[in-house]
This record gives structure tokens, C-alpha cells and sequence, in this order.
């Protein structure tokens, strides 16, 4: 039977969700955790029932459920603050909110078969190159020749969706095993071969799953007992046995790949055991043929110098015994691409393809969830019904504030929140000046040695997939500061909003007492960059002055027009002043300012 809920329906046997026609893929834990919530509806499930269900004599760490959780509100377009399936009880667990029914299993036939004819709804937009580069490698394994395949690249960039990619064509193409184990931050380092043990329990319960017992139980029947499917089912010696598993397994794999190419997806390495790297590198070396694949998905930039994946995936490059397939932002015409496929039609609205490219900067997650955001607050909107639906905007794009979306930041938030306190701090320091930010700028802001601040931002840009070196300033007392940039201005703007008003104005107000000491003598070079600070710092007073003393200077030089700029940028700060001088200073300004545009236009005449 299917588990039917809104315009969803959960499908337990092949483990995954339709909606509609269009099969929707989910990594097992995912799936399990939403299973488990649509399988008790109505009810409060807590963090430590869903634990006990999915983690059984293991301890993990909650936290990991609110990943989980939001990559599922993500699939089913849920709206954590207004919830239509998952809410949140905060500090107890979640509530399946939908109404659940079940259908007829047969309708899963016939959903896949319906799918089957539109392939192009499924196809993952931008990334044919490596998608053609994995068939052939997948043409190479079935010829006998083994293949370890990473997949690399930043959070979002659609790496999970070019290995679905790949495992429905596989399928499609040739008779293949697929199995799949996936890496959970904070739970499968402490768990040895946790994603081979997943596969391997995905491959016995699977059609081949009669075999791939027989050939366990002859090659290595301690894999075989800690799946719980041995003569002696008993884990009370699974911690001694496990030692030996590593040499145990290699040649069972290859076995059980005879017949068909095999293929390991491991998604999400950055997070698995040093046995399972171990095991991979043995897989890797050993010279025998086998129609054996490991395909492997990670982010390169988040591990620390240390990490044993960076080793790892160095010296089998190094030595040729792997692949790398780097998955770089989309293009423009991806992104047009990406978004006529999720609006359903070919036209777009004026300027919504720049606008979305421009925000997500190429990254197709980033994308989705600002074209979700945009129709969640109804600057697009739907008009018409079945042929004649179309999608039209009701502001102009380059008017729009575009805010960062709440999923969107929710995420971003959990990768900023793997960072230590201080260089928290310093990220959110850098956030008040712009995308771009000089070192020297964050150790004003946190009163803090510049020289220690740098050597920070270096070895933040060295790991961090969203923040890069982007040279050196040469600044007015001789000195060089290097200067970093946002590689998303959407990590700029939670880290931004995440801090206090009063945190950022003190900040603020430093970052242009500095600018002022660095700059004595040529303050005209930055008065917009210091009048910006003070008015975020809320300074209005000191904002006004330093913008009225560069008109002045700017009237000296003649230069009337830049005057006239800088005083009326004067005249809206002025509005923000309070107490009896106010009304005499804006008239000051007034007066002034009409006179610098009288000046500008006469300079303007004269010289035509």
C-alpha cells in the first residue's frame, strides 16, 4: 500500500515518494525518519521516540534530526513558521500534521510507468558533461575495470542529484547493482563501516539479496552476522569481529560483482569512519579485475588539513586510482533552464532568470529556494489554469529586497554554527562591511591585533567553500592587509542578521573611527565608506558632519556635482536628528545643497 498525504504519497517498497507522476529520491534515513512520522500522524512523536526507532542501541546526537527535518521540508515544499505536514515542538519532537490514507499499492506501477515517459522532469539541469563522464566510467567497470569516483563540491551545488542522475540512467542503460550508505555528521565517524553496512543491508534485502548471503556467508560471515542475517545473529562479540572486517569484505564484493557491474554510493564522506576510508583505499589498490564502482560524494572545502578523506583523496589522485568530478556553479542559461523546468514553462517572467542567477550565484539549491521564496511572498504569482497557467511578476525584480529564505538561512546557520566562537566573530565582523572585507576592518571592529585577524581569514579561506582570498590593499601608513570576499551574498547576509543591533553598531562605529585614523589627511578618499558606518551605527550626527565637510572640500575643488551628491545623502541623514539644532541644520544643508546644483548646472552650461 502507498501512504497518501497532501499531493505526496509514500511508497515503503521502493523507498521513495511520488508527487503526482514525478518519483521523488530520498537517502535512507531521511526517508526513514519521514516514514516513521507518517506512519503515527496526529501525535506528538519526541526527538528520543525517533532515536529509539531509527538508532537502536546507539547513541546519536539529536541535532542530527533537525537536518533531517529540514532536507524534508525542503522536498515537500513545507513552511516551517505555517507548517502543512512537519511541525516542530520545540524542545520535544515533531507533530505529521497531514491527513494520511492509504492507496492501492498498484498505483505505484503505475506511477513508475507514467514517469518513465517523463524523463525530462527528472533530468538534472547543467551538469550533462558529468553525467556522460560517469556513464563511461560505468562502461569501464562493466568491461572489468574497477572505479573509485568523488564527486565533489560545495553544499547545495547538486551533488546528491547528479549521483540520482546517474543511478536512474545506470539502471536504465544496463543490469547494475546499486547500493547506497550514507555518512551522518556527528554519528557515522563513531560508527565503523556504518555507510558499507547500510549498503550491504540495502543488497540482502534486494532482488540479489539470496546470493549476496550465500557469498557473505562463504567470504566473510562476520560482515554477514553484524547484519544480523548469520547462523549466529548474536553482536555481543560485533566490537572484536569488527577488527577483522576490513581484510574480510574486498574479496566479497568483488564476488558478488561478477555477474553485474556493482555500485557504492557513499554520500557525504566528509562525515564516514576512518574503516570506511580504509576500506575504500583498499579497494582502490588492489590490481584484480572487478566490475566494482565506489562512487563517492564530499565537500573538499570543509575538511580541516588533517582530515584523512583530504589524504586519502590526494594520493589516489596522485596515483591515478581515482576520479574526481567537480561540480562547479550553473550558468546563466542552466539557472533559465532550472527555472522553466520548476515553473513548468518556457517563457519567463522579465528578469527573473538574472535576478535568481545573480542571488544563488550559480548554486542550483540557492536558486530554488529564492524562486520558492519569491512565490511564497507573491512577487510571482500564478495566473490562469491547466494550458493557460503562467507565472507573472507583480514587481520588477531589481526592485525587489531580496531577503535570504528561511530554509535557506536555516541552513547556512547550521554550517556557520560548526565553526568555533571566534571565527564566528570574525565572519560576522567582516559581514558589516560588504561582500568584500579587509583585515584590518575586522580587527577595528573586535578591537583585536590585525596580524592575528589575518592569519584567521586565512585558514578560514583555506577550508571554507564560501570565503576567499582576494588580495591585498596597500593602506596610507604604508602597510598591506589582505582582504576577503563572500563567495555567496547570502552567507553575508545571515551572518549579518544573526548578530544583535546594538553588537553591530558598537562595530560599526569602530570600523569608521578607523577608516578616519587610516585616512588622515584624505578623508574625501572614504566619506561614503565612513558615513555608511556611522549611519548603520545609528550616529546620525557624526554621519552628517563627516558628509557635509567632504562637500565642502568638494566645492573647493569645484567639484559641484559631487557636492550636490554627498549633501543630499546629508539632507536624509539629517532626518534621523533629534533636539532643537535639528531643524537649523537641515535648513543649513538645504541651503547648501541648492547651491552646489545652482553651481553644477552653471559649470555644466559653461562648458557646452
Amino acid at each position: 500500500m502507498l501512504k497518501q498525504f497532501g499531493t505526496f504519497a509514500l511508497d515503503t517498497s521502493n523507498e521513495c515518494i511520488w508527487q503526482g507522476c514525478t518519483q521523488l529520491s530520498l537517502p535512507p534515513k531521511p526517508f526513514a525518519v519521514l516514514r516513521y512520522l507518517v506512519e503515527h500522524p496526529g501525535r506528538l512523536v519526541t526527538h528520543d521516540e525517533l532515536l529509539d526507532a531509527l538508532w537502536p542501541d546507539t547513541f546519536v546526537q539529536p541535532q542530527i534530526l533537525r537536518t533531517y527535518i529540514l532536507d524534508l521540508r525542503k522536498l515537500l515544499g513545507d513552511d516551517a513558521g505555517q507548517p502543512t505536514y512537519i511541525q516542530t515542538l520545540p524542545k520535544r519532537g515533531y507533530c505529521f500534521l497531514a491527513p494520511v490514507k492509504e492507496v492501492a499499492e498498484a498505483a505505484s506501477g503505475q506511477l513508475q510507468a507514467e514517469s518513465s515517459n517523463e524523463t525530462s522532469s527528472m533530468e538534472v539541469v547543467g551538469r550533462d558533461e558529468q553525467l556522460t563522464l560517469l556513464m563511461s566510467h560505468l562502461g569501464s567497470v562493466a568491461g572489468g575495470q574497477r572505479r573509485v569516483v568523488f564527486v565533489t563540491g560545495e553544499a547545495g551545488i547538486g551533488k546528491t542529484a547528479l549521483i540520482e542522475a546517474f543511478c536512474r540512467q545506470a539502471g536504465i542503460a544496463q543490469p547494475v547493482m546499486i547500493a547506497r550508505g550514507q555518512c551522518v555528521e556527528g554519528f557515522a565517524a563513531k560508527e565503523q563501516y556504518y555507510p558499507m553496512m547500510e549498503a550491504l543491508g540495502q543488497i540482502c534485502s534486494s532482488a540479489d539479496g539470496e546470493r549476496a548471503c550465500r557469498v557473505l556467508s562463504r567470504m566473510s560471515p562476520v560482515w554477514l552476522a553484524a547484519l544480523g542475517r548469520g547462523n549466529d545473529a548474536s553482536t555481543t562479540e560485533r566490537p572484536v569481529a569488527l577488527d577483522r572486517m576490513g581484510s574480510d569484505i574486498c574479496g566479497a564484493l568483488e564476488e558478488l560483482a561478477l555477474e553485474k557491474p556493482l555500485v557504492l554510493v557513499f554520500e557525504d564522506l566528509n562525515w564516514a569512519d576512518d574503516a570506511t576510508l580504509n576500506l575504500i583505499s583498499a579497494l582502490a589498490r588492489r590490481r584484480t579485475s572487478a566490475k566494482l564502482m565506489v562512487l563517492a560524494s564530499c565537500k573538499p572545502h570543509d575538511l580541516p588539513k588533517d582530515h584523512p578523506l583530504r589524504g586519502l583523496k590526494q594520493d589516489l589522485l596522485m596515483r591515478r586510482l581515482c576520479v574526481e568530478v567537480a561540480l562547479e556553479p550553473l550558468a546563466k542559461t542552466a539557472i533559465r533552464t532550472l527555472l522553466s523546468r520548476e515553473l513548468k514553462q518556457q517563457e519567463l517572467p522579465t528578469g527573473l532568470t538574472s535576478f535568481v542567477h545573480q542571488h544563488s550565484e550559480g548554486n542550483p539549491l540557492f536558486a530554488i529556494a529564492i524562486l520558492e521564496h519569491l512565490i511564497a511572498q507573491r512577487f510571482l504569482v500564478c495566473d490562469g489554469t491547466g494550458e493557460a497557467k503562467r507565472w507573472q511578476q507583480r514587481a520588477r525584480f531589481e526592485e525587489i529586497d531580496a531577503d535570504v529564505p528561511a530554509g535557506l538561512a536555516q541552513m547556512i546557520e547550521l554550517e556557520i554554527d560548526r565553526l568555533g566562537p571566534q571565527e564566528q566573530r570574525v565572519l560576522e565582523a567582516g559581514s558589516l562591511v560588504s561582500i568584500a572585507f579587509p583585515a584590518w576592518a575586522v580587527a577595528a571592529a573586535l578591537e583585536q591585533d590585525a596580524a592575528e585577524i589575518e592569519e584567521i581569514c586565512e585558514a578560514m579561506s583555506r577550508r571554507l567553500h564560501f570565503l576567499e582570498r582576494a588580495g591585498e590593499d596597500e593602506l596610507p601608513d604604508n602597510t598591506r592587509s589582505a582582504f576577503f570576499v563572500f563567495a555567496h551574498g547570502l552567507y553575508r547576509e545571515v551572518l549579518y542578521q544573526r548578530q544583535s543591533q546594538s553588537r553591530r553598531a558598537r562595530m560599526h562605529a569602530r570600523i569608521a573611527e578607523r577608516l578616519t585614523e587610516l585616512f588622515a589627511g584624505r578623508e574625501d578618499d572614504v566619506t561614503r565608506e565612513v558615513a555608511y558606518h556611522y549611519e548603520a551605527a545609528g550616529q546620525w550626527e557624526r554621519a552628517v558632519q563627516v558628509l557635509r565637510s567632504s562637500a565642502h572640500q568638494a566645492q573647493h575643488r569645484h567639484a559641484h556635482a559631487e557636492a550636490a551628491v554627498l549633501l543630499e545623502h546629508a539632507l536624509k541623514m539629517a532626518g534621523h536628528l533629534k533636539g532643537r539644532n535639528a531643524s537649523a541644520v537641515m535648513n543649513e544643508i538645504t541651503d547648501a545643497l541648492a547651491h552646489a546644483q545652482g553651481m553644477s548646472m552653471s559649470t555644466t552650461v559653461e562648458k557646452s
